[in-house]
């Protein structure tokens, strides 16, 4: 009878723990996926400033029809880009150089430079651009920890048999880190 009970309160046990480490993994995939979530807020937040931004730029150097061209093409790009961090982190490194090129336009256009409509969507979208970089920071952070769960022993066994799937970082692209040359 004894024998038995053992064997019961390790099944029991084993299941425990199997319950526990489920959930910790089902924990750490919605926390990646709100991390996610917190990251598309921000580039919507982004792209909706970007035609306000153009409008006003277009005023001042209607004649940069290129480097407004680059900044529609790439919002569209970003737009239309599929939901996965790879394609998100393509498009909006492309543009984030083509937003480069149109502040640039302001050191050009010193009229545009003191329009008030440029200033305040200038800073709006920089401070945006922190707000994407915090919630990249946090979902790479979510992603390490969740990737991280599910390579140590014994949780990797569980893991793989209940599909549990490694997660992308959100990373930049070759070249992304290269300040861009801006010619006129």
């Amino acid at each position: 009878m004894i024998p038995l009970i053992i064997v019961l309160v390790l099944v029991a046990l084993l299941v425990l723990y199997v319950i526990l480490v489920y959930n910790g993994l089902v924990r750490s995939r919605n926390q990646i996926e709100n991390s996610w979530s917190q990251i598309d807020v921000q580039l919507k937040r982004r792209l909706d400033l970007i035609p306000n931004l153009v409008e006003t730029v277009k005023g001042y150097a209607s004649h940069e029809r290129q480097t407004l061209e680059a900044v529609i093409q790439a919002r569209n790009a970003a737009i239309q880009a599929p939901d996965t961090p790879a394609a998100q982190a393509e498009a909006d490194n492309m543009l984030t150089g083509a937003l480069r090129q149109l502040f640039a336009l302001g050191e050009a256009y010193p009229d545009l430079k003191a329009n008030q409509n440029f200033l305040a969507l200038q800073e709006e979208l920089t401070a945006t651009e922190g707000r994407v970089a915090y919630a990249r920071q946090f979902y790479n952070d979510s992603v390490l920890s969740y990737n991280n769960r599910l390579q140590v022993f014994p949780t990797v066994i569980i893991a793989k048999m209940l599909n549990f799937d490694r997660r992308e970082y959100f990373e930049a692209e070759e070249g992304a880190r290269t300040v861009p040359t801006v010619e006129f």
